[in-house]
Parts: C-alpha cells; sequence; structure tokens
C-alpha cells in the first residue's frame, strides 16, 4: 500500500502545488553546476562565490520563481536570505534542499550522494520551509551500489516523519564506467523505473524524477506509485524538447513538474541587467507554457 501523508505534508504538499491542485516548482538549488554555465574555465567557475550565487538565485525568485507555486532552492547561499529581505512572495512555497554539490564515490566507482551538513528537518522549519528535497542516485540493477544511498533515503524519511515535515525524493541514476552510450541509454527507463520502486518500498511519498524515456515507463511508474504523486524534472534539456516529455509525463500520470535548468539554463548572466531580462522575457514565458500544460491536465 501507497504511503499517506499526513495532514501536515498534506498541507506542505498543497503549497508546492497550483490551484489546478499540480506541482510547479521552480529548481533553483544547484551551485556546481550553476557555475559551470555562468563561466566556462575551471579557475572562472570557482572564483563565483557564494553571495554572488545568492544574488542570482534572488533574481531567479524575483522574476521567475514567484510567478510559480513553490521554488527549490539551497540552505548554503540562498536561504535565509530570500526570505529575510522579503524577496519571496507569501503565496510561493519553498523547497529547501539537502544535498551538497557532488558526490562521493567508493571502491567499485559507485556514486555516494552528499548532505549538507546541519540541515536537518528541523533546521528546514526554522528557515521557513514548506518542506525539504533529497537527492540520490541509485544504480537499481546493481544492489551493492545502493545501500549508502538506500540509508540516507531511509534515515531521511524517518527524519522528517518525526518533525511531520514534507519530504521530496529525488532519484537520479548514472552512467557507470566503460559502459556504452547504447547500453546506458538501453538501461535508462529500467533504471528510473526500479529506482522509483525502491524509494516507494522505503516510504517516500512525494517523487522528483527525470523523464524515464517514454510513456510506457511513465505508466509504470504511475502504477508502482498507487497515489504516490510524481513530478518530472527537467534534467537540463531544452525548453522545447522538455515541453513535450512533459505533455508524456502528464499524459501517463504524472502529478506535475520540478523544472529548473530548462527553464533558465541560457538566461543566468553575471551581467544584472541581462540576468533580469532574460528571466522576465525569457524564462517566464517558457513557465507560462509549462504552466499551460499543467493547466490543461490540471
Amino acid at each position: 500500500m501507497a504511503p499517506k501523508m499526513t495532514t501536515s505534508e498534506r498541507r506542505g504538499y498543497q503549497q508546492i502545488c497550483c490551484k489546478n491542485k499540480l506541482m510547479m516548482v521552480i529548481a533553483a538549488d544547484q551551485r556546481g553546476g550553476m557555475r559551470r554555465i555562468l563561466a566556462d574555465k575551471p579557475d572562472a567557475q570557482q572564483a563565483i562565490d557564494e553571495p554572488t550565487l545568492g544574488r542570482i538565485k534572488a533574481a531567479i525568485v524575483t522574476h521567475l520563481a514567484n510567478k510559480a507555486a513553490c521554488v527549490l532552492l539551497d540552505a548554503v547561499c540562498a536561504v535565509p536570505g530570500v526570505v529575510d529581505s522579503g524577496i519571496l512572495a507569501r503565496d510561493t512555497g519553498l523547497l529547501i534542499g539537502l544535498d551538497a554539490s557532488g558526490w562521493d564515490t567508493d571502491e567499485n566507482g559507485y556514486r555516494i550522494s552528499r548532505l549538507v551538513p546541519g540541515i536537518t528537518a528541523r533546521r528546514v522549519r526554522e528557515l521557513g520551509g514548506t518542506g525539504a528535497k533529497l537527492m540520490v542516485y541509485l544504480r537499481a540493477d546493481r544492489p551493492d551500489a545502493n545501500s549508502v544511498n538506500m540509508q540516507t533515503i531511509r534515515d531521511c524519511i524517518a527524519e522528517f516523519s518525526a518533525e511531520d515535515l514534507l519530504l521530496v525524493v529525488e532519484i537520479l541514476t548514472y552512467q557507470l564506467e566503460g559502459e556504452s552510450n547504447v547500453d546506458y541509454a538501453k538501461a535508462f527507463p529500467g533504471l528510473i523505473v526500479e529506482g522509483t520502486r525502491i524509494s516507494l518500498n522505503l516510504g517516500a511519498k512525494v517523487l522528483k524524477l527525470p523523464y524515464p524515456g517514454n510513456a510506457d515507463a511513465c505508466r509504470q511508474i504511475t502504477e508502482l506509485c498507487n497515489g504516490v504523486p510524481w513530478a518530472v524534472l527537467s534534467s537540463g534539456v531544452d525548453h522545447e524538447i522538455f515541453l513535450g516529455q512533459i505533455e508524456t509525463s502528464m499524459n501517463n500520470g504524472a502529478s506535475g513538474v520540478i523544472a529548473g535548468r530548462a527553464l533558465w539554463k541560457d538566461c543566468i548572466s553575471l551581467n544584472p541587467e541581462k540576468l533580469e531580462s532574460r528571466l522576465e522575457n525569457v524564462a517566464s514565458r517558457r513557465l507560462r507554457e509549462i504552466q499551460a500544460i499543467l493547466e490543461a491536465h490540471g
């Protein structure tokens, strides 16, 4: 039986959804990925400090996320700044990312997810969060790859349940060293489906998932979820491609969208005027197009 939200979790879930009861969250919790977009060379990327990222994220909130149901931010350089400064709109929900940038690697080359130190369920509540998002890497076809990350999911679910606070579990997978692009692409839908199964078995109540590659895999995920809502993430694909992925996902049981780079990857800039202009005129238009798809399914 699918895990059921408590009243408090349900209230949090309502606050990350639009009036049509579908999730519409702007993801802007990236740090390393955002630096790589802003600068080509490693030295230049390292020179982009946390206050600079914080200012860019504040602009994303002002010119984009305040037009959505919710924003996903990090507590490293974005929160509590956007709350204390009054930038985050009173009607916009706030998910706080638990995961640190990057990952560790074990002796077999498997990815081990990392968390930001000190960002507990209680701290998320203290920061004004509607809830939190946990991202973990899974290779569902390699049981020996997942024990540490599964324990992370298990521990975070238990902690947030004790605090009675919404937790969104995000599952990503990855290509193994020596695995061909063809083999990985062939395995990908099944990896996402089985990663979903693992997460549900551990008690996840809301899921954030990559587009699993086709309509059949979306249907399999929805059947596995059995009422647990799942949102499709953009994985940084171009906006036009993502629109098609959203349509297929929604037609096959998804409960909304948690989108980041597909909206803003070519809009963010170290130039404040360019940043504000492109967020307001380009990213916001893209958001409206996503919202139109959700409205048709609401």
